[in-house]
């Protein structure tokens, strides 16, 4: 299944873009999501953790995707 993926913060100036597109299987997890991204954008090996958000909610490892999900990569923020 194709899926959209948006970035924010640091992932958008790593890959230069605010969103991407990836193929995976029917029936992926973020998991599987996270795996296929660390091996597709080389750029995203270099944060030690960030959040998935799946239709606007903070995202489990073992959630099941869909085809029509509005996943976002939230890394993590700092400030003052």
């Amino acid at each position: 299944m194709q899926l959209t993926i948006l970035l924010f913060g640091i992932t958008t100036d790593l890959l230069g873009t605010s969103s991407i597109n990836i193929e995976l299987p029917k029936n992926s997890s973020v998991t599987d999501l996270k795996l296929a991204l660390k091996t597709n954008f080389k750029p995203l090996e270099k944060l030690e953790s960030y959040a998935v958000a799946v239709n606007e909610a903070y995202a489990s490892d073992e959630l099941l995707l869909k085809p029509n999900d509005i996943i976002a990569i939230i890394p993590p923020v700092s400030g003052g």
